[in-house]
């Protein structure tokens, strides 16, 4: 064969296999998706926790590796940044679009969840409410809704941010439940002072603003680099949902946003005295973390540092994406985001030497 015939030989096959993905590409975004929202009972008399499912049209059966539930972080809840159509297109349309049985949930304090009644009273007048353990055993409450609903013994979970702490700490006292695990901004011991919370009492709820919301976002990205980092009304269309899911807060002036500060007393506790909440050694499950470099909230050494911990998983995975915050999955370079964490979890067997 000649240099020309060969030459045209390799343009031919890049061009089919062009063909071929972009076909694949254009599958994946037109799978027809079904969606339910609906309450689910806590452990607790008069505590109801929201859930959202997402899975593709016509399709009730699923393996216990194509299901996945979501928790969010200390002070949003998960629907407004799982499920929000920047561009059209959710994180969580993306992964179900893929074949996959997704939910999420809100702990009690948040989003859909019944709010406890010490949000209906000044902040000062109770302790924080809402902490990690008690975060956890509502995760549980909605994991076994899930087994029981699918009929499976396991399924993957994902949280982010303090929802690594939630879902870590569940999973270390319930292994047998879980698939594989994914820790999206993980929480570990502080090295440098948190950015949220002060140094001022605690009490049962915090009130977050939409600007203080917009600063924190911005914080440790470079200012050349922030103009560009959020496309054009993401960040609009995300604060407007998310304050609406607050209509007692939505109501004041400026509206505010209500979030429990159990977290936050954890913080205190824990994380920022030097000492782990939980031991990440007693997690048996296969695991990714995943982190960007501009996070201010949780910096990149936490990352390293639990990585460091997870001891006794068969496998572990830590990626770390350019040019991306805390909240990187609302952000320019979300999809590179989204393609990591589902090179994981469509992983069949990461030990394989095949």
């Amino acid at each position: 064969m000649n240099t020309r015939s060969l030459a045209r030989l390799l343009a031919a096959l890049s061009l089919g296999l062009g063909v071929i993905a972009a076909a694949s590409a254009a599958s994946a975004q037109t799978v027809k998706l079904e969606s339910e929202s609906y309450l689910i009972p806590s452990a607790d008399p008069g505590i109801e926790l929201y859930m959202r499912n997402k899975h593709p049209a016509g399709v009730t059966s699923f393996p216990a590796d194509k299901i996945i539930l979501y928790v969010h972080g200390a002070t949003y809840p998960s629907e407004t940044s799982f499920d929000l159509p920047l561009s059209g297109l959710s994180m969580m349309d993306y992964i179900a679009q893929r074949g996959y049985d997704v939910y999420l949930v809100d702990v009690r304090g948040y989003g859909g969840s019944t709010r406890p009644p010490e949000m209906d009273r000044p902040p000062e007048e109770n302790k924080p409410i809402v902490d990690t353990p008690l975060a956890a055993k509502d995760l549980g409450a909605a994991v076994s809704h899930i087994l029981k609903r699918r009929g499976v013994a396991k399924i993957d979970l994902i949280g982010w941010s303090w929802g690594t702490s939630i879902v870590g700490l569940y999973t270390t006292t319930h292994n047998d439940t879980v698939n594989r695990l994914v820790l999206y901004a993980p929480m570990w011991i502080f090295s440098t002072r948190p950015t949220l919370g002060g140094d001022k009492p605690l009490g049962a709820y915090r009130s977050v603003t939409k600007a203080s919301a917009k600063d924190r976002w911005l914080k440790g990205v470079p200012e050349t680099k922030r103009a560009e980092l959020i496309p054009a009304g993401w960040f609009e269309q995300w604060a407007d949902a998310t304050w609406a899911t607050d209509p007692v807060g939505a109501k004041q002036d400026p509206p505010v946003l209500r979030a429990p500060n159990g977290v936050l007393q954890d913080v205190r506790t824990y994380w920022a005295a030097g000492k782990a909440q939980y031991d990440p050694g007693d997690i048996h499950v296969p695991t990714l973390l995943i982190h960007a470099e501009w996070d201010a909230d949780l910096p990149s050494d936490q990352t390293r540092g639990y990585f460091a911990k997870l001891t006794n998983v068969p496998y572990k995975r830590l990626i770390e994406i350019g040019e991306g915050t805390h909240t990187i999955m609302m952000e320019k370079n979300r999809m590179q985001f989204f393609r990591e964490i589902m090179n994981f979890l469509d992983e069949s067997d990461a030990t394989s030497l095949n």
